[in-house]
């Protein structure tokens, strides 16, 4: 398998970037309105795909929000979240774009919705059938905190698919690549399906190279 690297930096966090204080009001599922500083047009562009922060001054964890948009590959993805109760609570999928917020029923409090500094990579896709030992390299510029991950799960599997929000991600056994925050070398000594690399706080970038071994020349 030839090396496959990806990279990912989050811009500051910016907790009322998608939606700017309101109390949907109107009985039923309703929309909230996209108006914050990362909107263009109805669509919040983040930047670099990262969670997305709901924040309440009240208890609204009796209402569930629906959040719909794309990842880095442009496929849309969707989850229902439980709402926050007088803090923030933040999707389980990472979001270039967001193109819908619904909420289940009237809002309790006051809501904001924008971003918090958490953010994953795009995921790596390793060979099933190639030996089973993977080098990590991890290359940080700037300042950053992140980690190294990796599930057995897989949204596209033919018998027990796992929908991406089910999806259970595990940190590395590696301790030198979780919550690091410096360039590190590490590997997998088993072939999850998936890696990923996850920003845990930081503005610098993390360019991080996957090289899993080969049966045959590359």
């Amino acid at each position: 398998m030839q090396a496959v690297t990806v990279s990912i930096a989050l811009a500051t966090a910016d907790d009322n970037g998608i939606c700017t204080t309101q109390k949907p009001a109107a009985g039923g599922v309703q929309s909230l309105t996209l108006n914050g500083a990362l909107v263009t047009d109805g669509i919040a562009y983040l930047g670099s795909q990262r969670r997305v922060l709901i924040t309440s001054d009240a208890n609204d964890s009796v209402r569930t929000f629906t959040v719909t948009g794309t990842n880095w590959a442009g496929d849309i993805i969707s989850e229902t979240i439980t709402g926050p109760n007088t803090a923030g609570v933040y999707t389980v999928l990472d979001y270039l774009t967001v193109t819908s917020i619904t909420i289940s029923g009237n809002a309790v409090g006051n809501l904001i919705v924008g971003t918090n500094g958490v953010g994953g990579s795009p995921w790596v896709r390793f060979d099933d059938f190639a030996p089973s030992n993977i080098s990590i390299q991890c290359n940080v510029s700037g300042t950053a905190n992140y980690t190294v991950q990796s599930t057995l799960d897989d949204p596209n599997d033919p018998f027990v698919p796992v929908l991406p929000a089910d999806m259970t991600w595990i940190s590395s056994s590696d301790l030198a690549v979780v919550a690091a925050n410096s360039s590190q070398q590490s590997n997998f000594l088993f072939t999850p399906k998936y890696a990923r690399v996850l920003i845990n706080s930081g503005t610098g970038t993390v360019t991080s190279t996957f090289l899993q071994s080969s049966n045959g020349p590359i």
